[in-house]
């Protein structure tokens, strides 16, 4: 059985995979794109349904995708 918390899926936002709760509270606050999420990273605890963990998944989440495997992040 598929657990919304800690399971990964691929949702509207191409690339990144997050547990079902989290996207759902995304596409509750319109949040659908990579820089919608990046405006709100800071502040993800203040969505209803999302504490600090599911906050801490999110943001690596997003960082793994802004730097895809192969990448040297850091280099100029």
């Amino acid at each position: 059985m598929p657990n919304l918390f800690t399971d990964r899926w691929e949702g509207p936002i191409t690339g990144l995979r997050l547990p079902l709760a989290v996207w759902k509270v995304l596409i509750n606050e319109g949040i659908r794109t990579v820089d919608q999420l990046s405006a709100v990273a800071d502040r993800l605890e203040q969505l209803p349904g999302i504490g600090p963990a599911m906050a801490r998944v999110t943001r690596d989440e997003l960082a793994r995708a802004s730097f895809p495997e192969g990448s040297l992040s850091g280099r100029g």
